[in-house]
């Protein structure tokens, strides 16, 4: 089981330049890859959210690649002149035209974007994706391992919470036996009370009696809660992406337990129902930070 919460960097060297890639991933039902790269290698950020869909299957993913002159290389400074007078003048005529004296003083070259670059030339795309892969697959596997480890602390909890969800439904089911028998004396002492001398082995008391115990039969959802437990537990021991299926066992879960407080009719079970709902609750919340 793996978080929706990580972080990772890596960094490649190649012809005196650095490409550093970071990424970071939220919380998010389905995929969104989100790519940031220099202008010159924009073609490749298909293979860069090909490259992160093989390591990241849900969450808000943020990737922002960027170079820089590696440790120790002699890079230099290059200024272009022609667009920064550019800059100048379309500052200078938007200042004539919104009456704002001195705009185009307001121009800082080291702002303004391709005005002042490093020196290096960056590689053409196809030549820069080999270094930027080897960079970006350092980041991924940090990102993942800090997943991993996420996912080991949101397991245990989890694994918590469902044991106790498994104890609330224990006693359900511990205490749905009695249901009928209570019926069966709380029917008998109302009978009792009309002062009509009614048989209780009546065959219209026993109808109803069977008829109740049949409406409040709760020995399916029983069953079927053990089973989405069992399911439960398998997928928190899972190495796969498993949100999804636990966010759905979580609603089937709750359905069976809405069913189980409709159909059975007795307060003590209808206590123990909205405890197991408070749990299962908690549950669902946690669920949504898992992969």
């Amino acid at each position: 089981m793996k978080s929706m919460t990580g972080f990772g960097r890596g960094e490649a060297q190649a012809g005196g330049l650095a490409y550093r890639a970071e990424v970071s991933s939220v919380n998010r039902k389905q995929t969104d890859i989100v790519v940031g790269l220099p202008r010159e290698l924009a073609p490749l950020e298909i293979r860069v959210r090909e490259l992160v869909s093989r390591h990241v299957s849900r969450g808000r993913v943020n990737v922002n690649i960027n170079i820089g002159a590696a440790e120790g290389s002699a890079g230099t400074v290059q200024v272009d002149e022609n667009l920064a007078a550019q800059y100048f003048e379309a500052l200078k005529g938007l200042g004539d035209k919104l009456a704002i004296a001195g705009l185009e003083n307001t121009l800082d070259p080291l702002r303004a974007p391709g005005v002042v670059t490093l020196g290096e030339t960056v590689p053409e795309a196809d030549d820069a994706w080999p270094v930027i892969h080897q960079a970006l697959e350092t980041a991924l596997a940090d990102l993942v391992a800090m997943r991993a480890a996420e996912g080991e602390h949101l397991c245990g909890d989890l694994v918590g919470k469902l044991e106790r969800l498994q104890e609330l439904v224990a006693d359900i089911a511990a205490r749905a036996p009695g249901v009928t028998e209570r019926y069966r004396e709380n029917l008998h002492k109302r009978l009792n009370g009309t002062g009509l001398e009614i048989d209780l082995d009546d065959e219209r008391v026993l109808r109803e009696i069977g008829l109740y115990s049949e409406r409040s039969d709760i020995s399916e959802e029983i069953t079927r809660l053990g089973s989405h437990f069992a399911q439960c537990s398998n997928y928190f021991e899972s190495e796969e992406a498993v949100g999804r299926s636990l966010d759905f066992l979580s609603q089937e879960i709750n359905r069976e337990l809405n069913t189980i407080g409709s159909k059975a009719n007795d307060a003590a079970i209808a206590q123990l129902v909205v405890e197991a709902k408070t749990e299962l609750e908690k549950i669902r919340e946690q669920v949504q930070n898992v992969e």
